[in-house]
């Protein structure tokens, strides 16, 4: 490889990654309680326009566009969907491995995911798994047009109804 070819990689790699970060702060900067549940403010740098997204383990279809997920995650109005269930959440995207062929990429890229349930829920939510994404150079930048979420577990962590069991549970 030349030296400009080895730039070339690196910059690609770098903004595949920034691509796939941006979706966990698409979603995690427009939490319930703010103003502004619109995530495709994020998420139209993150996913093509013809995007299809497959989120079927997670009970969701298997051919979704970026918007159907936004529906999805925020409402028809971006004024409800999950934040109907979950107060506050937090997605962690893990580092992707990135194979690059031109103008086009594949990334598996693990993550973490934590839910607030609303109160009076027994459990808050935990998921973990990959993310399988194709991805494609275009004018605008590197987008996903191909996302299959792969779940390894959700788990429900059950509340604690008393403060005090968070100081003294499991103290070694």
């Amino acid at each position: 490889m030349s030296l400009e070819s080895d730039v070339r990689y690196l910059l690609d790699r770098i903004e595949i990654q920034d691509v796939i970060a941006r979706y966990a702060l698409g979603q995690d900067l427009h939490q319930p309680h703010s103003d502004n549940l619109n995530v495709l403010e994020h998420w139209s740098d993150v996913f093509s326009e013809d995007a299809v997204l497959d989120y079927s383990e997670a009970g969701m279809p298997a051919a979704m566009s970026r918007d159907d997920l936004a529906d999805v995650m925020r409402g028809p109005n971006r004024d409800a969907g999950m934040a109907a269930i979950f107060t506050v959440w937090q997605h962690v995207e893990g580092h992707a491995t990135v194979t690059i062929d031109g103008d086009k990429a594949t990334a598996l890229s693990p993550h973490l995911h934590s839910h607030e349930t609303r109160t009076g829920q027994p459990a808050n939510v935990m998921a973990a798994g990959m993310f399988h994404d194709d991805l494609e150079r275009r004018p605008e930048g590197w987008r996903i047009v191909h996302r299959r979420l792969k779940n390894l577990y959700v788990h429900t962590v059950p509340r604690s109804t008393d403060a005090e069991d968070l100081r003294t549970s499991d103290r070694v």
